[in-house]
């Protein structure tokens, strides 16, 4: 399974943006995005589990950033 939810991507296309079936399966997800005013792309959020294992990795120094 995808994990794609298609029956509430159809509905934002055809319902929401007023697209005909055939324009909405034509349309890149990167398209569709943009056009619903997601950003597309870029890097993902930064996770929770991601960051505690940056800080594992880098811990500050007697608790104080160092900005470089």
């Amino acid at each position: 399974m995808s994990g794609v939810d298609w029956p509430a991507l159809m509905e934002a296309g055809v319902r929401g943006l007023g697209l005909r079936p055939a324009e909405f399966w034509t349309l890149t997800p990167a398209e569709l995005s943009l056009m619903l005013g997601r950003d597309g792309g870029g890097a993902a959020p930064l996770a929770r589990e991601r960051l505690d294992e940056l800080l594992r990795a880098y811990p500050d120094k007697n608790g104080v950033m160092d900005d470089g």
